[in-house]
C-alpha cells in the first residue's frame, strides 16, 4: 500500500524545511492517489523538474515507495521552460500535484531517482 500523496508531500515539505530550503504546495492534487511533481528552483532563473517514475523502474520488494524521474531531459531549465511543462501535465492530468522548492544548491531531497 502507498502512502497517500497528501501526507507525502507534508513530509517531504518538512524534511525540505529541516534540511533549510524553502518549499511550499503550489498546486494540491487529488489527497490519495494524485501524481506528484518536484520543481527546484535554484533562484537564479533556472530550475529543475522531477516527475512520477514510469511503473517499470518500481522496485517490486518495496511497492509502497515512490519513485521520481527528471522530467527535462537536460536540467536545469529556464524557468519559463519548465513552467510550460508543467502547464501541459496540468492539461493531462488536472489531479498533480505540485511542490516547488527554493534551494540554490539544486538539492532535491528526494530519496529515490530513477532513469
Amino acid at each position: 500500500m502507498r502512502l497517500k500523496s497528501a501526507i507525502w508531500v507534508s513530509a517531504y515539505i518538512r524534511r525540505c524545511m529541516i534540511e533549510g530550503a524553502y518549499a511550499v504546495v503550489r498546486r494540491r492534487g487529488a489527497e490519495e492517489a494524485g501524481a506528484i511533481f518536484v520543481k527546484i528552483d535554484r533562484l537564479d532563473g533556472t530550475a529543475d523538474l522531477f516527475g512520477p517514475a514510469p511503473q517499470s523502474e518500481f522496485d517490486e520488494s518495496r511497492p509502497g515507495d515512490r519513485a521520481f524521474i527528471a522530467s527535462l531531459t537536460a536540467q536545469p531549465r529556464p524557468n519559463e521552460e519548465v513552467e510550460k511543462y508543467i502547464a501541459r501535465q496540468i492539461t493531462f492530468d488536472p489531479d498533480i500535484w505540485l511542490v516547488e522548492v527554493e534551494d540554490r544548491q539544486g538539492r532535491n531531497f528526494l530519496d529515490r531517482i530513477v532513469g
